[in-house]
């Protein structure tokens, strides 16, 4: 679970990125999903969209592919979602410490 101080810096870094996923009218398929997962392991964090095509809501393009891939939605606005997955073996990104109670 991201803390609202890490999902603010990953939404920083995605600013600058380019969207690597689109979803058109066919909606989420297998292909995507695996596109989707290809991508995070590369990555670490992807941004996608959705086409006014599209039957299913950004949010919930977003959110099945995040259980699909096993990432996290970290921010849906417009047409457009951001989706975060650590790769364990070889992290990209250095997120900001959770604070310890």
């Amino acid at each position: 679970m991201l803390t609202s101080k890490q999902r603010a810096y990953l939404k920083s870094l995605a600013n600058k990125m380019e969207t690597i996923l689109i979803v058109g009218k066919d909606g989420v398929s297998k292909e995507t999903i695996k596109q989707a997962e290809d991508a995070l392991i590369k990555r670490e964090l992807i941004k996608g969209k959705i086409l006014e095509t599209t039957e299913e809501s950004v949010k919930e393009v977003a959110n099945i592919i995040a259980n699909g891939t096993n990432s996290q939605v970290v921010q849906v606005i417009g047409n457009k979602f951001i989706l975060y997955k650590k790769n364990e073996k070889e992290p990209k990104i250095t997120l900001p410490k959770k604070k310890q109670r």
